[in-house]
Parts: C-alpha cells; sequence; structure tokens
C-alpha cells in the first residue's frame, strides 16, 4: 500500500517551502494539484519532473475513490493547493477522509498557512483563536456574523479583496464599529501589509485604497 502526502506549498515568496516538502514532491509516484498551471510554474522552478493530475474543488467529490484506488495499489501521492496547506479553505478533506476510510497513510507535512503569520503580526491576542474561513456569500451570512459576534477569542476569516469592504462594513454593524480588528494582505510577498484599526477605520481605509491580492481579517473577541 502506498501513501498520501499533504505537501503545504508558499503562500508568496517561493522560498517558504521546506527541504522535506521539495523531498517529497521528487520521490512521489504522482502530484495532485489543484491548479496544474500554477503548480508547474513552482515545480518547474525547484527542477521537480513528476506526472500531475488535477484535483481541485469542482471534482474533488468524482476523484477522491480513483486517487485513493492508486494510493491502495502502492503509489506514493503527493496533494499541493495553489498556496498553503491542503484541506485549510483548499481541496484535501474529501481525499484525506477516503484515504482514512481505507486504512491508507495519510502524512501532513508541516509549513506555510497564510492565517498564523496573519494572527501573530496583527498584535490581537493568539492565545486562543477559532478559524472561521470564508464566510458565506449570501445564505446564512449576517446569522453567522451575529453568531461570531459574541466569540471571545481571536477570530481568523478568510475574504476576498472585492469582498472586503462589504465583509468590514458588515463586521462593523454587526460586532461594533470599535471592535479591534487587523487586515493582512500579499503575505510574504513583496507589497506585504498588515493594516490594523477598528473594523469602522478599516473599512474607510480600504473604500479609499483599493485592496489587491490574498486577504486574511483577524478580529478581535468580544
Amino acid at each position: 500500500m502506498g501513501m498520501l502526502y499533504l505537501v503545504p506549498t508558499p503562500v508568496g515568496n517561493m522560498e517558504d517551502i521546506t527541504l522535506r516538502a521539495l523531498r517529497v514532491l521528487k520521490e512521489a509516484d504522482l502530484i495532485l494539484a489543484e491548479d496544474t498551471r500554477t503548480s508547474g510554474v513552482l515545480l518547474k522552478h525547484y527542477d521537480i519532473r513528476k506526472p500531475m493530475l488535477s484535483h481541485h474543488k469542482f471534482n474533488e467529490h468524482s476523484t477522491a475513490e480513483s486517487f485513493a484506488s492508486r494510493i491502495e495499489a502502492g503509489e506514493t501521492v503527493a496533494l499541493i493547493t495553489d498556496a498553503g496547506t491542503p484541506g485549510i479553505s483548499d481541496p484535501g478533506f474529501m481525499l484525506v477522509r477516503e484515504c482514512v476510510r481505507r486504512g491508507i497513510e495519510v502524512q501532513t507535512l508541516p509549513g506555510a498557512t497564510a492565517f498564523v503569520p496573519a494572527l501573530v503580526t496583527s498584535g490581537l491576542p493568539c492565545d486562543r483563536f477559532c478559524f472561521e474561513g470564508f464566510l458565506p456569500q449570501k445564505k446564512g451570512r449576517k446569522t453567522r456574523m451575529e453568531q461570531l459576534a459574541d466569540e471571545g477569542r481571536t477570530m481568523i476569516l478568510y475574504e476576498s479583496p472585492y469582498r472586503l469592504v462589504k465583509t468590514l462594513t458588515q463586521l462593523a454593524e454587526v460586532m461594533g464599529h470599535d471592535r479591534p480588528a487587523a487586515v493582512c494582505r500579499e503575505i510574504s510577498k513583496v507589497h506585504e501589509e498588515c493594516r490594523r484599526g477598528s473594523l469602522s477605520e478599516l473599512a474607510a481605509y480600504f473604500t479609499e485604497v483599493t485592496p489587491k491580492g490574498e486577504i486574511v481579517i483577524i478580529v478581535g473577541g468580544k
């Protein structure tokens, strides 16, 4: 029987990958990638030449069983996503669950995850926190925010730059305009920024300055 490796990839700087991750990718029989074009750039940079297939949120329901069967038959498979750790707001859970169900060994390598540097850099308490990922875009969005309003731990949210101002404004309305927060974007990239302030102050700032790149919102607990 083979093995499934979940391999974190850089969220920004190409150097943010471990030596072990590079070794696993070079030794794997097959690499599953969220986007083969995006991952192809990383693999080419490190001269890794292995067969690569797509495994993303649109096909993971239908492909998890077939890939698990290949691992069960003896292949070593490495799963990577466009950036960060597979399974964290990215594909991965379906395949892991199927492998666990079949008794296949799964190993997740430690490595890059966007929310950890954002949380620590924010200056908000990081001894206790909850990860919420992306809020519902439509149905249940306000309800989820209202549920989080009484959360005592620091909260971590992922957001698109196109919805950032709307989200900050809605959070301010539900949680209070003075609730402390931070917006971290382009983590580990050239234009990395961590902007701190109240929810209302951050909403006003990004109304004037158009946000770009990957966004992590850190919100102080009640």
